[in-house]
């Protein structure tokens, strides 16, 4: 059974694929939210880089829709106290991988989200502009759930299908010092590639 294949399995049999546009195409478990935060990438430039993130918003509780909130401007700072830390962001990723392995995309592939920051690879900085950013609902210390590495493999495979992927990288390895996440907590090897 092909890498691919393997990952549809995992998340029940059916594959992801990602349309012209850069959207998922409708399926079970996908959920579209379009963000305002995001741009052209420069010249049309088509991804190489995939980035792992996580978040969860207050942090460490998985409860509710904060995160797609956020994503989309509409966040109500008054709803929890450590929000204010976060009032003047305004940041996006393509897509967020929940708990239970439902997909949030909240920006087209195509497009430049605003998910890395300041941040280099290989010597280039700026790598929103050749990158595609995926959160994982979690911490960098607590465990992720089974539903979402099953879900990340099926993901990784229709973006690979639909760009032309070399690398994959934590926001730790492109913004060290600045960035810790995905963490420890994250299995690299589960995942079935490593950073490089």
């Amino acid at each position: 059974m092909t890498p691919p294949a393997r990952a549809a399995a995992a998340a029940g049999g059916t594959a992801l694929a990602i349309e012209d546009s850069g959207w998922l195409a409708p399926a079970a478990g996908v959920l579209r939210r379009p963000s305002p935060n995001h741009d052209e990438r420069p010249g049309g430039e088509d991804p190489s880089l995939l980035v792992i993130h996580n978040i969860s918003l207050p942090p460490g509780v998985f409860q509710g829709d904060a995160v797609i909130e956020f994503f989309q401007n509409r966040l109500d700072f008054t709803a929890h106290p450590w929000f204010e830390n976060i009032r003047d962001l305004r940041v996006s990723a393509h897509f967020l991988v929940r708990r239970d392995g439902t997909i949030v995309q909240f920006v087209p592939t195509t497009l430049r989200a605003w998910h890395a920051g300041v941040s280099t690879f290989r010597g280039r900085e700026r790598c929103n502009d050749f990158s595609i950013g995926i959160e994982l609902e979690g911490t960098d210390t607590l465990p992720y759930t089974d539903a979402q590495y099953a879900r990340l493999q099926a993901l990784a495979a229709a973006i690979r299908a639909r760009h032309p992927i070399q690398w994959v990288q934590g926001h730790e390895h492109i913004a060290p010092g600045r960035k810790t996440d995905p963490g420890p907590a994250f299995d690299w090897g589960r995942f079935g590639q490593g950073p490089g």
